[in-house]
C-alpha cells in the first residue's frame, strides 16, 4: 500500500533523524589516487586497463563483505559493444558537395561496412518533436521511409517569443528530452528514416561545432537485437551548410525556425535537395564489463535502491604539453566511483535495511552512457522494482560549500528529499546554472530514468558552487579551472584537493538512501515530466 504522506515533512523527519554523515574525504582521497593513477591507463574499456580497473572495484567490494550484484551471482555483467568508424567517403547534398568535419559531420552506430545511400530525399521535420502529453507533434503523419530528416536543435520553445505556440509548451530554457541530439535520431528511427541530420547552433546545443567533429568519425553503440532500430546515419549539418541547402530549395532557415514553433507547422521537403552518401565503415566488436554489488534487504529484498556512478575514463591520448598521454578522469568519474564505494562502506557497518541496495558501476559512460544503457535494456533487476537510482558524476574538490547543485530541476519528487538532506547539513539546493545544456540527459542515470525510474544526479559542472571560503566567485574559479582540464591528461588527483564538500554531497545520498532503503515510499515524477507516463505503466507492481 502506498503511504500518501506529504514528502516533504516524511523526508524532513526521517533526515533530521539521521546519524552524522558516515563518508571520510580521506578514504576518497585514497581511492581517487589509486583509480587515477598511470597503473590503470586512463581506464578505458577493452584495455588492459580496464581488467585491472574490474579486478581493483571486485576486490574492494569483496573485502567490504558485499554479495555480487550481477546476473548469476557474478560481481560484473558483460557489455557487448560495438566501434565504428567512418572513413573517407563521398556525400552531396542536392549540387552542393559537403565535406566531413566542415560543413557536415555524420557517423553510424550500424555494424555495417558501408554507408550507401543514393538519392534520398530530404525533409525538414522542425524540431523533431513527437510528445502527444505535450500536444506537439512535429510529423502530422509523413511517411519518412528511406528519406534523411532534418532536425533543429533543441526544444521547440528554445527560442520561442511570446505568442509563439511552442511559448513554455516544454521547459523555456530548461531542455528537456525531446531537445536532445539522442532522441532526435531515435525519433527519426522510429519514423523510418534512413538517416538524420541535424543544424547546428553553438546556443541550442550548447557547445561549438569543434565539439560536435571531435569523434572524428568514430562512434560507440551496445550491440542490439535489432540493428535497423537505429538510423544508417546520423549527424550535424553546420549552420552554414544548412542556409545554402534550404536556400537551394527554395526556403530561407530563418523563416523555417519560426514557422517550427507554430502548432501547425507541417514537414517540408527540401525539393531538388537529395542526399547521397558513399562511406566505408569499419566495425568492431568488444566486450566490456559492468561491476554490480549488493547488500540485500531483510523485509523487502526485491525492492531495489540504486547508487551509480561510471569508471570508465578516455585512456590514452596524444601528448598534452608535458608529454603526459594518460587521460586518468580523476574527477570524472574517479571521484565519483570513490563515493559508491563510501556509501556502500557506510551501509555494510550500518544495520541492514528494509530494502535492498545495490552499487553499480558502470563501463562506456564517456562513449555514449553504454553501460548503464546494457544494463536498463536487460536490468538485473526489474525496474519497476526500484525505488530510485542516486549517481554521482563529477564532485567538486574545493572545500565546504553553503549548497549542492540540482540537475535537471522539476523531474521528480526525489528532489525534495534532496532539500531536506541538505537542510540537516545547513545548507540549500540551487537548481543547475545552464539547464539549456541538458545535463540531465548526460549521465549514467538517465538510462533508468527513461524507463520510468525516478533518479538523482549530482554533478559540480552544473554551477559554481556557494564555497564557504569564498563564496560564489571562488567556485566559479574553481570550475573554470576544472572545465579546462575536463576530459584532458590534468583531470588528475591532486594531493592539495579539499574533499570535505565532496563528503558532504555523497553523505547527502546515504541519508536519502538510508531513508528509501528503511521506507515504503516510492518516489515520482513530477506532472510535468517526460517520464511519468512510463513510471505510470508498472503501478500495479508497487501496490
Amino acid at each position: 500500500m502506498k503511504i500518501r504522506l506529504p514528502l516533504i515533512g516524511l523526508a524532513a523527519v526521517a533526515l533530521t533523524a539521521a546519524a552524522p554523515d558516515p563518508i571520510s574525504p580521506q578514504r576518497l582521497s585514497a581511492d581517487v589516487k589509486t583509480l587515477a593513477s598511470d597503473s590503470f591507463e586512463g581506464r578505458a574499456p577493452g584495455t588492459p586497463g580496464e581488467t585491472k580497473t574490474i579486478d581493483w572495484l571486485v576486490a574492494q567490494f569483496r573485502a567490504m563483505g558485499l554479495q555480487p550484484g550481477g546476473p548469476d551471482g557474478q560481481w560484473t555483467q558483460a557489455v557487448p559493444l560495438i566501434r565504428t568508424q567512418i572513413g573517407q567517403g563521398t556525400m552531396r547534398a542536392g549540387a552542393m558537395p559537403l565535406v566531413q568535419g566542415q560543413g557536415i559531420y555524420v557517423s553510424t552506430v550500424r555494424p555495417v561496412d558501408r554507408v550507401a545511400i543514393r538519392n534520398a530525399p530530404m525533409v525538414f521535420v522542425g524540431y523533431g518533436v513527437d510528445a502527444p502529453e505535450r500536444g506537439w507533434d512535429d510529423f502530422k503523419g509523413i511517411d519518412l521511409k528511406g528519406k534523411i530528416a532534418v532536425f533543429l536543435v533543441n526544444d521547440p520553445d528554445f527560442e520561442a517569443a511570446e505568442g509563439d505556440a511552442a511559448k513554455g509548451k516544454f521547459g523555456d530554457r530548461r531542455m528537456t528530452y525531446y531537445g536532445r541530439w539522442t532522441y532526435k535520431f531515435e525519433e527519426a528511427a522510429r519514423q523510418g528514416a534512413v538517416g538524420a541530420l541535424i543544424v547546428h547552433d553553438t546556443p541550442g546545443a550548447g557547445y561549438g561545432w569543434a565539439t560536435v567533429t571531435a569523434p572524428a568519425g568514430e562512434n560507440y553503440d551496445i550491440v542490439r537485437s535489432d540493428p535497423a532500430s537505429r538510423v544508417l546515419l546520423q549527424g550535424w549539418l553546420s549552420g552554414e551548410s544548412a542556409t545554402k541547402l534550404f536556400a537551394a530549395a527554395g526556403l530561407n532557415l530563418a523563416d523555417q525556425r519560426k514557422a517550427a514553433r507554430r502548432a501547425d507547422f507541417r514537414p517540408v521537403e527540401l525539393k531538388g535537395q537529395r542526399f547521397s552518401a558513399e562511406l566505408p565503415v569499419t566495425t568492431v566488436r568488444a566486450e566490456s564489463r559492468n561491476v554490480l554489488a549488493k547488500l540485500p534487504g531483510k523485509t523487502h529484498p526485491d525492492e531495489v535502491v540504486m547508487f551509480g556512478a561510471h569508471w570508465d575514463a578516455y585512456g590514452k591520448g596524444a601528448p598534452d604539453a608535458q608529454g603526459r598521454t594518460i587521460r586518468p578522469g580523476a574527477n570524472d568519474d574517479a571521484l565519483g566511483v570513490a563515493g559508491v564505494l563510501e556509501l556502500a562502506r557506510a551501509f555494510k557497518a550500518a544495520p541492514q535495511t528494509d530494502r535492498s541496495l545495490v552499487f553499480a558501476l558502470w563501463t562506456g559512460e564517456e562513449r555514449g552512457l553504454l553501460g548503464s544503457e546494457t544494463y536498463a535494456v536487460k536490468p538485473v533487476y526489474p525496474l519497476s522494482k526500484t525505488v530510485a537510482n542516486l549517481t554521482l558524476d563529477i564532485l567538486q574538490t574545493a572545500g565546504p560549500a553553503r549548497d549542492v547543485m540540482l540537475v535537471g530541476d522539476g523531474q521528480n519528487d526525489l528532489e525534495d528529499r534532496l532539500k531536506a538532506a541538505a537542510a540537516t547539513q545547513g545548507r540549500t539546493v540551487t537548481p543547475e546554472a545552464l539547464p539549456e545544456r541538458g545535463l540531465f540527459y548526460r549521465a549514467d542515470h538517465f538510462s533508468v530514468a527513461r524507463r520510468g525510474v525516478p533518479t538523482l544526479l549530482l554533478m559540480a559542472i552544473s554551477g559554481a558552487p556557494d564555497l564557504v571560503e569564498g563564496g560564489r566567485p571562488a567556485g566559479q574559479t574553481w570550475l573554470d579551472d576544472y572545465m579546462r582540464c575536463y576530459h584532458q591528461s590534468c583531470d588528475a588527483w591532486d594531493a592539495r584537493w579539499d574533499l570535505r564538500g565532496a563528503a558532504a554531497d555523497v553523505g547527502l545520498f546515504y541519508r536519502i538512501g538510508h531513508d528509501l532503503a528503511d521506507g515504503r515510499d516510492w518516489p515520482e515524477w513530477r506532472s510535468g515530466s517526460e517520464f511519468k507516463a512510463i513510471r505510470n505503466e508498472s503501478a500495479a507492481e508497487r501496490r
